[in-house]
């Protein structure tokens, strides 16, 4: 069941082009305004509680259901069929790429980069650098809208992405796909040089092998192998990681592994090679952190002084897909 409270916004704490931070009875809160319309101090609104409530620890904040004040009997996009959560009391008519013939271009070699974190996103997108042009595909496995990214932003502002598309069940993206497949189809056709998976922040798990949002990484990896794209992984590794099954090669990545098949492994030079991880690229990752600075680094809340095996190995995909983009 939702878990929805009454209350009043006693704070805008900042306002991003698809997302507001505020307050709502002092408590932070997170609105979309795409999603549920434009929000102001004093607005009357209803808010989702329960991931706070329950403890969750990639939140830490409430969501804005339904804003009383000036968010009822809001349009929807002009012309859009395609419904996002269907059947759903959130489900809304979002234009969909399919609708205008997307999903029809085979990826002729492009550069897939598969992440099972959203964490890998900012070191991954350094690695490619600025002088390509990258789509970010965000898939199901973490939070739906992209708008929440706070890194999709800063990317997009120092030139490291060009697009985001929300695939399936995700919202709030510059467009929208109905499937991966379709996404990178589109991607290809559209001239892009490579194009980053992932899932948005806060990665559903349950700490057992497949019951987790880093699987989204396999649907990339088989999508787009099957059309004729190259897939690389971005590999989990972490040398910080007390968990027994995220230490090391994380269990993440196994999974990932096992479900994909034969992929492309980008591994920094130097590094010791997992027993698990069997054939790999060597990547030069000279300059990494240079390449990375002043982009959201975090993981766990852990940043590259930390756990610099996490970023280099995300770094070291990266790299690998500009080098496949240009040759």
């Amino acid at each position: 069941m939702l878990t929805l409270r009454r209350g009043t916004v006693t704070a805008i704490a900042e306002r991003h082009d698809g997302l507001v931070r505020l307050e709502v009875d002092g408590r932070p809160c997170v609105a979309y305004p795409r999603l549920t319309g434009p929000v102001a101090l004093g607005d009357d609104v209803l808010v989702n509680v329960q991931a706070v409530e329950l403890g969750l620890g990639s939140g830490g904040f409430d969501v804005l259901h339904a804003n009383l004040t000036r968010g009822l009997e809001l349009p929807p996009e002009p012309g859009a069929h395609v419904m996002k959560l269907p059947y759903t009391p959130l489900q809304l008519a979002v234009h969909h790429l399919e609708e205008l013939g997307a999903g029809r271009d085979r990826l002729a070699g492009l550069p897939v980069v598969c992440c099972s974190l959203h964490s890998q996103l900012a070191p991954v997108c350094a690695g490619l650098g600025t002088s390509l042009r990258v789509a970010y595909a965000q898939l199901p496995g973490g939070a739906l809208p992209v708008s929440l990214s706070d890194t999709v932003r800063k990317l997009r502002r120092r030139g490291f992405l060009a697009l985001s598309v929300a695939v399936g069940a995700c919202v709030d993206g510059d467009t929208a796909c109905v499937s991966t497949a379709s996404a990178l189809s589109w991607c290809a056709g559209e001239g892009f040089d490579v194009v980053v998976c992932g899932i948005g922040p806060g990665i559903v798990g349950t700490s057992s092998p497949f019951g987790h949002g880093g699987l989204a990484a396999a649907e990339a990896v088989i999508a787009a192998r099957i059309l004729g794209g190259h897939p690389i992984l971005a590999v989990r590794v972490s040398g910080a990681d007390q968990r027994e099954r995220h230490h090391g090669l994380s269990h993440h990545t196994r999974a990932v592994l096992e479900l994909a098949g034969d992929v492309e492994v980008g591994w920094p030079e130097g590094f010791e090679l997992p027993a698990e991880l069997g054939a790999t690229t060597a990547v030069d990752t000279a300059g990494w952190r240079e390449a990375c600075a002043g982009l959201p680094l975090a993981h766990m809340g852990r940043g590259p002084d930390e756990d610099p095996a996490f970023f280099e190995a995300a770094f070291a995909a990266g790299r690998l897909a500009g080098s496949r983009a240009t040759n």
